[in-house]
């Protein structure tokens, strides 16, 4: 008998293949909040057989903790994001590695004042190298069409420390690469 194991989190393939933006707008309530956009790449292949990409990314949006649609109340979910120097990484569950969003200064600073940004998963595929006026047309058509899910994402609450290593946060793992930090001090290698 053979058996074969699927990890029940996202695959390394499709994390690699997701296309992230960031920016600053109106949230629900109408104060100002950080969004995220994530999507897939325009073609995703497994094996040499397509594989349904919105199939992926409703996977994506379960391991996140079930996004909901515009029309719905937008779930708090765990707290994923996380500032690590001046990069900003989304954790998602059960994956080995975290997304680096690509931010900018105010967009990183709105995070830390808030704690918050409402993540937008775009179940149709843009490819990373879409501008703004793309992205604007994007986001028109798939709100319309239904096509967006949501949720509000948080970092975790700040914890006073003061020898914790600024790459992993203290945890002696590389939120990137997944391997050990080689930035860790000796605190951190002893802590875990």
């Amino acid at each position: 008998m053979s058996v074969a194991l699927t990890p029940p989190g996202p695959d390394l393939r499709l994390l690699v293949s997701l296309a992230a933006w960031t920016w600053q707008g109106a949230g629900p309530d109408g104060r100002e909040i950080a969004h995220i956009l994530i999507t897939h790449a325009p073609v995703l292949t497994d094996g040499g057989s397509a594989v349904p990409a919105e199939d992926r990314m409703r996977g994506l949006s379960a391991c996140l903790g079930g996004l909901t649609g515009a029309r719905e109340v937008i779930p708090e979910l765990e707290s994923c994001l996380q500032l690590v120097g001046d990069r900003v990484l989304l954790h998602i569950p059960e994956a080995s590695r975290r997304l680096q969003l690509p931010t900018r200064r105010t967009w990183t600073e709105l995070v830390t004042r808030t704690g918050q940004a409402i993540l937008v998963l775009g179940l149709d595929p843009l490819p990373q190298s879409a501008g703004a006026a793309r992205l604007d047309a994007y986001l028109d058509a798939a709100l319309v069409d239904d096509r967006l899910q949501f949720g509000r994402v948080q970092l975790p609450p700040p914890t006073p420390s003061a020898d914790v290593c600024s790459t992993c946060g203290g945890s002696g793992t590389d939120p990137i690469s997944g391997r050990a930090c080689p930035d860790c001090s000796l605190h951190c290698r002893l802590a875990s």
